[in-house]
């Protein structure tokens, strides 16, 4: 198959183009670099499997040959990145969606969107099912985000009903692994950042708010499986392991062994206070359950954040 990854060049991105690769795919990664790197896919100079593209997919997209299959994965994707980002952030939801769905229609590709449990907003159920139509404030600051990824759902559907396009819509809930950025300002790169240069951990609110966390292979693993799935539905795909902020940040000073403790802060306005996916569906349609144990994925993270911090270059 040839295979189009938007957002390519991002940390789940990238990781797509390597499992695409590995299977003995063509891919062509699409990336305007603002929140993406370069070096994330510098492995892959050279791949004559591989071809990259550095475009903004809210303008014209055109690719030129067949395509099999699009993943639209391109958006900020943290809170820092769409806070200070807010209009492209609803641009690549909006206008992203249609032109990659467009070109999808065009070449009669499969296409798959890479929504987000944001799409549940601060839940008043718990834990999150996919039939739960969420509790989101459109107006408030993660509202660019969260119904950015709300409409490119509901624009999804929308060209599968009216076009008959395939489609598939994964819901992302937290992931971390290599290729993070460290400045992204999500709690792991976060935590770890602050763990390996000896500084307590910043907690926002009483730490008692919780999180899963699925590692990247867990997750690409499972986006693979969907794309290649017949579910047209939107998919949980995450770890329901939960835990509390505040153990999560003891965890990550217990490995690094950080002995500077924890810090406090205010709680950020509509921050969710739980996060937890139900993977029943994931179980049931794709057979797919996380594997990686949350102390082996940090470890494996924190030693390339390591190395990474090792060479001076930019995380």
């Amino acid at each position: 198959m040839r295979i189009l990854v938007t957002g390519g060049a991002g940390f789940l991105g990238s990781h797509l183009c390597d499992r695409f690769l590995s299977e003995g795919h063509q891919v062509v990664a699409v990336d305007n670099l603002i929140t993406g790197s370069t070096t994330n896919i510098e492995h892959l100079a050279g791949n004559e499997d591989f071809r990259f593209i550095k475009q903004d997919v809210t303008d014209y997209l055109y690719v030129e040959g067949e395509l099999d299959a699009i993943l639209h994965f391109a958006s900020p994707a943290s809170p820092i990145d769409y806070l200070e980002l807010p209009i492209q952030t609803l641009k690549v939801g909006a206008l992203g969606t249609h032109k990659t769905l467009g070109l999808a229609r065009e070449k009669k590709a499969l296409y798959l969107l890479a929504s987000t449990s944001e799409v549940y907003g601060d839940p008043l159920e718990h834990p999150q099912t996919e039939d739960y139509w969420g509790n989101v404030n459109p107006i408030g600051p993660r509202g660019v985000y969260d119904e950015a990824k709300r409409f490119a759902e509901a624009m999804t559907m929308a060209y599968h009903r009216y076009h008959g396009l395939d489609t598939r819509i994964a819901r992302i809930f937290n992931t971390y692994g290599p290729r993070m950025r460290l400045e992204d300002g999500r709690v792991v790169p976060n935590f770890i950042a602050q763990a390996l240069r000896h500084e307590p951990l910043t907690v926002y609110g009483d730490g008692h708010q919780t999180r899963s966390f699925c590692y990247v292979s867990d997750l690409i693993e499972g986006i693979y499986r969907l794309l290649f799935s017949n579910e047209v539905d939107p998919v949980n795909v995450g770890n329901p392991q939960e835990m509390t902020i505040l153990e999560f940040a003891n965890l990550v000073n217990e490995i690094t062994g950080n002995s500077s403790g924890i810090v406090h802060q205010p709680l950020p306005e509509d921050d969710p206070k739980v996060r937890q996916p139900d993977i029943s569906k994931a179980r049931a349609v794709l057979d797919w359950e996380p594997e990686v144990p949350l102390e082996e994925g940090l470890v494996d993270t924190i030693s390339w954040f390591e190395g990474r911090l090792g060479r001076g270059g930019p995380p």
